[in-house]
């Protein structure tokens, strides 16, 4: 029992100095504060791939035409990957968006990955120096556009990931992936300060054209199913080394809605977690393994309990030090976006956030998931 107390322990104190690292750096990071006023010179393309999104395309259309950017310097480009309902005819309707079919440019040919090829299609037929992606059914304010060019502007980075959240949290299970999803944003910024590692989330990313033709755009990952944000992000990283960041500013944020049930909730953290196979960063397959162990020694204690009642107690002790731990590191990105509110739940969330941590890690590892009514590896 005492080995196994002692290895409990550095394994919490591992987990902790993680935290409070992040923690830091999340706290370092500046807040970017935009100046309204700046006058824009770069011309932008935004691409929107979109599969079967009738039901938010138009919405996120009004709010891109509505950005407080000039006209002649934007170009709006959806391109529909094989919708089966009324995305396309919705997106054709605005004269300012050009709506490319991906049928027509793959000649019938079965990919794995879709949305890949539907940015890579977008980017061909586009002219914008600066590159930016949404994903179909997000929500952004009139200064999203703004906010990131003229950080582009000042620091000309090669790759900019900005905030991504939910912003829609009606009842407990969309309050915990509210939670979740905000604790991987503190962990992608503090990633981008400290540059020890990539993380991005690809409904907002901006990237220009010289970095994605210099690194060849997605070859080497263009038969992964996921991938087109971090593995993206990395492969620029080695590229042009501290030239990737992520854009810490409220302007930027776009809002997104969880999903509805828990069967969608694990097939979306497996296609997450399918990329770490492909990751040649060592520090973020290190730390993933990390996290996975210290979730899964909560299991195994479990299990213990029932032989040994100090199993129960060393569980219990390091379930309220898991909860004070992440709290710390929590509090300050929740109160940056606005989500403290939705932190009064989360320590009673922590079942179920272990649960699918162990869930996702072991099942990311075969690859294989439901997306988008597709069956994709």
């Amino acid at each position: 029992m005492e080995i196994l107390i002692l290895l409990l322990s550095l394994l919490f104190l591992a987990y902790s100095v993680l935290l409070l690292y992040y923690r830091a750096g999340w706290i370092q990071m500046p807040e970017y504060k935009l100046n309204r006023q700046h006058e824009p010179r770069t011309r932008v393309t935004i691409l929107i791939p979109a599969r079967n999104e009738e039901k938010y395309i138009e919405k996120l259309l009004e709010e891109v035409c509505n950005q407080l950017y000039p006209a002649n310097l934007m170009e709006i480009i959806v391109i529909d990957d094989h919708s089966s309902d009324a995305t396309a005819q919705i997106a054709l309707q605005y004269k300012r968006v050009r709506c490319l079919s991906l049928s027509d440019f793959i000649d019938g040919e079965t990919l794995n990955a879709y949305k890949k090829k539907a940015i890579e299609v977008g980017i061909q037929q586009s002219s914008g120096e600066l590159i930016l992606t949404l994903d179909a059914d997000c929500r952004l304010c009139n200064y999203w556009l703004l906010s990131i060019v003229s950080y582009y502007e000042k620091y000309r980075h090669a790759f900019i990931a900005s905030p991504v959240l939910y912003h829609d949290s009606r009842n407990w299970f969309q309050s915990f992936q509210s939670i979740d999803f905000t604790t991987m944003q503190g962990i992608t910024a503090a990633l981008a300060q400290t540059h020890s590692g990539t993380m991005c989330n690809g409904a907002n990313l901006a990237y220009t054209r010289r970095a994605f033709e210099a690194v060849n755009g997605f070859e080497g990952i263009d038969q992964l199913a996921s991938g087109d944000d971090m593995l993206l992000m990395y492969k620029m990283e080695s590229k042009f080394p501290q030239r990737t960041t992520w854009l810490k500013c409220k302007d930027a944020i776009v809002y997104t809605y969880p999903v509805n049930t828990l069967t969608d909730f694990l097939q979306q953290r497996v296609r997450w977690a399918s990329k770490a196979n492909h990751f040649d960063d060592k520090r973020i397959q290190a730390v993933l393994l990390l996290v996975f162990v210290f979730n899964a020694s909560f299991l195994f204690l479990l299990i213990g309990s029932f032989l040994d009642a100090r199993c129960l107690a060393i569980l219990v002790t390091m379930l309220l030090g898991k909860i004070g731990i992440e709290l710390s590191f929590l509090i300050p990105v929740a109160s940056f976006f606005r989500k403290k509110k939705e932190l009064f739940r989360f320590p009673w969330l922590q079942g179920l956030h272990i649960l699918y941590i162990l869930y996702a890690g072991l099942l990311g590892q075969a690859g294989t998931y439901q997306w988008k009514d597709r069956k994709v590896s």
